[in-house]
């Protein structure tokens, strides 16, 4: 199925100089964000209070939230686990306040809701766990960036595909995690969840690119890169338009749908979307004609032997 009626050639290279300075832009938007605002973190990278509590019935999530608000919670974050009967809640840090003394206003917020309603767990994560999270993502983040380089040099011959990809790669996630800063979405392990999931769609949608041009160039070795390129771009529209289409239809519908708990993580793969189908075209593909790309750093020369000459 296609998405156009007919062959598209739109001159994508032509006008990559205009798209550079957009995600410059973009990306001087997003640094000053995080210099600025940073990022609104959740419990997952804060620390704070969870507790899980089950009910004899179906458990009233907007009931116990706008409860523990009332009570004098935070921001508190209230979603079903396991069964509709069962909660899970999550509280910012409260300070000056033993453990003892949160457990008892949660129990007796309980209480309010549903007299028969049990508390089954309590515990207060420490911000270490955070600042741990953080330095394992970024060690992750680098290391997963040093192996996509070599990956695509070895599957393409070329350090200057490679290169495009690392481009494209960084400008996704940061352009999400830009917008969250902007907006201050809360910042917690779904999200993170969706960048890695972006993180690895962008990829994927360069990696057809990258193939169906080294098409082009197996086609025709004397083809000018950016006509080759513009080709290959053009033929996988159809292909890159109708799979995000789709995509988008199913993240929509989370976002809409799915509540609070998921509306970060929907957010952030909905941004994703957009950002890679847009970097896959002019970042990857157009960094890599700007530092020389050509059929022979695709296609290396094979250079002959004195064996090559025998009978």
């Amino acid at each position: 199925m296609e998405f156009f009626h007919k062959q598209t050639n739109f001159p994508f290279m032509a006008t990559r100089k205009v798209w550079y300075t957009l995600s410059a832009i973009l990306m001087i938007g997003c640094f000053v964000s995080f210099a600025t605002n940073g990022l609104n973190y959740a419990i997952d990278f804060t620390g704070g209070v969870s507790a899980e509590a089950s009910f004899p019935a179906v458990a009233d999530v907007d009931r116990v939230r706008a409860a523990l608000a009332q009570a004098g919670f935070h921001e508190p974050s209230v979603q079903n686990f396991g069964s509709s009967r069962d909660v899970a809640i999550r509280l910012p840090p409260i300070e000056d306040q033993p453990a003892d003394v949160i457990r008892g206003r949660i129990e007796s917020v309980l209480k309010s809701v549903d007299p028969n309603a049990q508390l089954l767990s309590f515990s207060v994560v420490g911000p270490q766990v955070g600042d741990e999270l953080k330095v394992s993502a970024a060690w992750a983040l680098f290391f997963t960036l040093i192996l996509i380089f070599i990956y695509l040099a070895f599957r393409f011959h070329t350090w200057r595909l490679s290169v495009g990809a690392i481009f494209a790669v960084l400008h996704d996630p940061i352009l999400v995690l830009g917008v969250f800063s902007v907006t201050q979405t809360p910042f917690d392990l779904p999200v993170v969840a969706a960048v890695l999931a972006v993180i690895g769609y962008s990829l994927n949608d360069t990696v057809v690119v990258f193939d169906r041009i080294r098409e082009r160039f197996e086609a025709s070795r004397r083809l000018a890169p950016a006509v080759a390129l513009d080709q290959a771009i053009n033929q996988t529209l159809s292909r890159t338009i109708m799979t995000k289409v789709v995509t988008s239809i199913v993240v929509v519908a989370l976002l809409f749908l799915g509540g609070p708990v998921l509306r970060g993580f929907s957010e952030a793969l909905l941004i994703g979307i957009l950002a890679g189908t847009y970097s896959s075209i002019y970042i990857s593909s157009a960094v890599a004609l700007d530092l020389g790309l050509k059929a022979e750093h695709v296609f290396p020369v094979v250079k002959k032997t004195a064996l090559d000459h025998l009978p």
